[in-house]
């Protein structure tokens, strides 16, 4: 008996991919990354140079941790100055407007800056500011981009991927 009317329907199912929502290259997020640093440089750099952030290294001396602190949050409020409408209106900073990819949430849509950005951020630029440990942490985040999805470990905490534009 061939035709059962009881059983379930039968079909081939086929993969579909939605060529708008690729994953972005880890290159071209690296790009995106070296230009919104080097945006924040432009500013950063001079202001170190003439408050004597550079002063000392030639000798090994460091500068205070609470001056690095303060250039840390310097540097954040330049890249927000910078970027927070583009990621408010399109899920991009300069680097990744520039590069054509873009952040969007695991359902594809221009994430929340609430819900989604702020986490996102937070996770990327506050262990750095840690002292000694906080370039150890941002490494592992940025090797978690070594995995399948081509995602960081502020992707995974904020629920974004970077996908093409």
């Amino acid at each position: 008996m061939k035709d059962n009317i009881y059983a379930p329907p039968q079909s081939e199912l086929l993969e579909t991919t939605d060529k708008n929502n690729a994953t972005a290259s880890r290159w071209k997020r690296l790009g995106a990354s070296l230009i919104d640093a080097l945006t924040i440089m432009v500013v950063t750099v001079p202001v170190m140079f003439f408050t004597g952030g550079f002063d000392g290294i030639s000798e090994g001396a460091s500068p205070p941790i609470i001056y690095s602190l303060l250039i840390g949050a310097l540097g954040i409020a330049i890249f927000f100055s910078i970027n927070a409408n583009l990621l408010i209106k399109s899920g991009q900073t300069l680097g990744k407007k520039a590069l054509r990819i873009k952040i969007v949430d695991l359902n594809g849509e221009i994430p929340t800056f609430k819900k989604h950005l702020i986490k996102r951020y937070t996770a990327y630029f506050l262990p750095g500011q840690i002292p000694a440990v906080g370039q150890f942490i941002s490494i592992a985040n940025i090797l978690f981009i070594f995995g399948k999805q081509k995602r960081c470990a502020h992707d995974y905490i904020a629920g974004t991927k970077v996908v093409e534009d």
